[in-house]
């Protein structure tokens, strides 16, 4: 007889800066993941809009604020338009292979590169191998680290040019985090070839949705995801296909903290 299903204890995080829009708060509410059903708890999560770290389940739970909006690529749907057929041609040599969540001193330095470049001023920056290990390494699901590699040469792997911690779930691909290289002379467009090759492998495997975590309102870093469609995102009535509206106006929201909150349980 399987074990009982218990439900999950959550807890809600102390406010602290938000990383994507200046001058507001952010709040986080999560459970943690372990047990025999850790799997099937994270996917349920994951449909209701909480992402995955490590061994915790989480979500943005801002106090007025609902900036942050779940989205996900319907993979079998998706028909890339000129530029990114462009992109895949171009990147078309890259060698892809899946591996075991186990991080190499490659990854880390990848890693390092583009965080340099990309996010030096993001919470990431001080990260040491330890904390990379701990990040990929420490799972309770079906996970893999993705590389992307230039094409190998007398029997030698090519060199690591993009990673991807990705989660697989029964409807689909999770994309946990991703980094590349981000001052390569001659692969514009790595992290976005990255998304691309994750829809059509998805899309090949039958995967109904890659999920992108969280689209930003007001953030011009998060654009980025809007550019695979169809797009669906997650609202009080479930996912609905979305058309994020270019020129629509940003509503300012006002500026609030909280004190720190228990365990919601």
């Amino acid at each position: 007889m399987s074990a009982p299903f218990r439900f999950p204890r959550f807890f809600v995080t102390a406010p602290s800066p938000c990383p994507y829009l200046k001058g507001r708060m952010e709040r986080k509410v999560f459970t943690e993941l372990r047990g025999p059903h850790a799997a099937e708890l994270n996917e349920a999560l994951g449909r209701i809009g909480f992402r995955r770290s490590q061994s915790v389940a989480y979500r943005p739970s801002c106090v007025g604020c609902q900036a942050c909006i779940s989205v996900r690529v319907v993979a079998s749907l998706f028909k890339p338009n000129s530029n990114q057929r462009r992109l895949l041609r171009r990147n078309g040599d890259l060698e892809v292979n899946a591996c075991e969540a186990w991080t190499t001193e490659e990854q880390f330095s990848l890693l390092r590169r583009y965080l340099s470049v990309r996010h030096p001023d993001g919470g990431m920056h001080e990260m040491d191998e330890m904390d990379f290990a701990d990040m990929v390494e420490q799972t309770p699901v079906d996970t893999y680290m993705i590389e992307y590699r230039e094409p190998s040469q007398g029997g030698r792997p090519g060199r690591l040019v993009g990673a991807c911690l990705t989660d697989r779930q029964s409807d689909g691909l999770s994309m946990i985090y991703s980094f590349f290289d981000p001052e390569h002379p001659d692969r514009n467009g790595l992290g976005n070839t990255i998304i691309l090759d994750h829809i059509v492998h998805a899309a090949k495997a039958s995967l109904p949705y890659v999920y992108l975590g969280y689209w930003v309102e007001g953030a011009p870093r998060m654009r980025y995801k809007t550019r695979y469609k169809p797009l669906e995102k997650l609202t009080p009535r479930g996912w609905v296909p979305f058309e994020p509206d270019p020129l629509a106006r940003k509503t300012k929201i006002p500026n609030t903290s909280d004190k720190v909150l228990a365990n919601t349980d």
